[in-house]
């Protein structure tokens, strides 16, 4: 964090145009450590603006101009198309006048496209005469500039400054998991062999903690299942006491809760009976899940690709009246599915073209999902 601020501070403090790769597996804190600095830059330096877009949102890899013109701003450059757009583009970033602009470009190595053309001109963006632009990309690929950009190497000054985040390490992702615990509550929710269980397994297969937090809230999901569905206890006739060992006894998790979590994620496969899915499963994903489970049903194949699946989904809910979330927001909500182990996805540099199947079985969903009558509604009448 501290490169990443001193960067930032000298480059728009000093006007001074440049850029920045930050590498590292996923969950491994480069768009949060880098979103918290440039909050708090706010605060603290004026005159500078802040582009921050999703390179996985974009139809292709040229996207990424109009894309950038519609935050930029100016009408006249929002209206240009092809070379036109991009002269425009060059001059806006390279007049004199006007503040600084940081533009972070998360899952960068989406641009990969034929000829490099895309991330070349981006690259080059900083050294123009008088640019203003601060580029930041993001992306896991360690050796994306090494490997696609060799032409960056024969110009002086023109390589990014790198910095990588590499994985957590057990110790690290325990810690950070002690820390979350201690912030909601004194007692203790989960059991320290428990926490240490996670860390070990996760470090060992990724070091992402965002797997290691949604493996605890999961394990926290089913004990509170369990807890709920404790029989309550009958009412007190008068002159009767309740002993304190009849009272429901709040359950931590445990290695067992964990162990089970991790081994539903990371075999492909979830436990699905009704009060679980319902608790722990919200309605889009439910909705996108029977999407998915009619349209592979319709065409007799076992994946489909995520533009087809999401027209499917919106078809669905405009006919149940429910408002559906767009592409992007749609593949977010099938990677949280892809990380219960309900579906699984293949990644395209062309967010519409990742394919995406069901991991469980079909039968297993339908007598799950039948159990809300909206669902029960969309599982019946099929695809409109």
């Amino acid at each position: 964090m501290d490169v990443i601020r001193a960067f930032l501070k000298e480059h728009i403090c000093g006007k001074k145009a440049g850029s920045l790769y930050l590498s590292g597996a996923p969950g491994t804190g480069k768009t949060a450590c880098l979103s918290r600095i440039l909050q708090d830059l706010k605060k603290e330096v004026k005159g500078f603006k802040t582009i921050m877009l999703n390179c996985m949102s974009l139809r292709s890899a040229q996207a990424v101009f109009p894309a950038i013109a519609q935050e930029i701003g100016p009408e006249e450059i929002c209206r240009a198309a092809g070379k036109d757009l991009m002269r425009k583009l060059e001059k806006h970033l390279t007049t004199e006048k006007g503040p600084m602009i940081v533009l972070v470009l998360d899952e960068m190595d989406q641009l990969d496209s034929k000829g490099q053309d895309v991330l070349y001109t981006l690259f080059e963006w900083p050294w123009l005469n008088n640019s203003r632009l601060v580029l930041i990309g993001i992306a896991n690929t360690l050796d994306l500039t090494d490997r696609i950009l060799p032409r960056l190497e024969a110009r002086e000054n023109c390589k990014p400054q790198l910095l990588n985040f590499p994985p957590y390490t057990r110790n690290q992702i325990a810690t950070i998991l002690q820390d979350r615990l201690s912030q909601v509550s004194r007692d203790q929710v989960l059991d320290s062999a428990a926490v240490q269980f996670c860390a070990r397994k996760v470090s060992a297969v990724s070091g992402d903690i965002r797997k290691a937090l949604d493996v605890c809230r999961r394990a926290i999901e089913i004990v509170e299942t369990d807890v709920k569905s404790q029989t309550i206890l009958k009412p007190l006739s008068a002159g009767e006491s309740q002993s304190p060992s009849e009272a429901p006894v709040p359950k931590r998790v445990g290695l067992a809760h964990i162990s089970q979590v991790i081994s539903e994620v990371d075999g492909n496969r979830v436990t699905l009976n009704q009060d679980k899915t319902q608790d722990s499963l919200p309605l889009q994903q439910k909705i996108l899940v029977c999407s998915l489970l009619l349209l592979t049903q319709r065409l007799k194949i076992k994946e489909v690709t995520l533009g087809k699946l999401h027209e499917a989904y919106s078809s669905i809910c405009r006919k149940q009246q429910v408002a559906a979330v767009d592409q992007s927001e749609c593949l977010c909500l099938s990677g949280l599915l892809e990380s219960r182990g309900i579906l699984g996805l293949k990644k395209n540099k062309e967010s519409r073209l990742t394919k995406v199947s069901l991991k469980i079985e079909e039968k297993e969903i339908e007598h799950v999902l039948k159990g809300k009558a909206l669902i029960g509604n969309i599982l019946a009448t099929g695809l409109p």
